[in-house]
């Protein structure tokens, strides 16, 4: 369960935006997503591949 505590005066659009940001965090639209549909292990590895090819060159350009 997911608790904003809202200060006295504290605007309502202030305390949703905090409450989205410590919704997105949990990943639950995520998953929920992911599990819309049935992807396979194979399809699953290669994204995983991609991924880390992708994270790798960004850290190559960085340095």
């Amino acid at each position: 369960m997911i608790v904003v505590p809202v200060k006295e005066g504290e605007n309502i659009e202030r305390a949703l935006k905090k409450f989205k940001r410590k919704f997105e965090k949990t990943g639950v639209i995520k998953e929920l997503r992911a599990r819309q549909q049935f992807d396979k292990p194979s399809v699953k590895n290669r994204l995983k591949m991609e991924r880390a090819i992708y994270v790798q060159q960004l850290q190559r350009v960085e340095d």
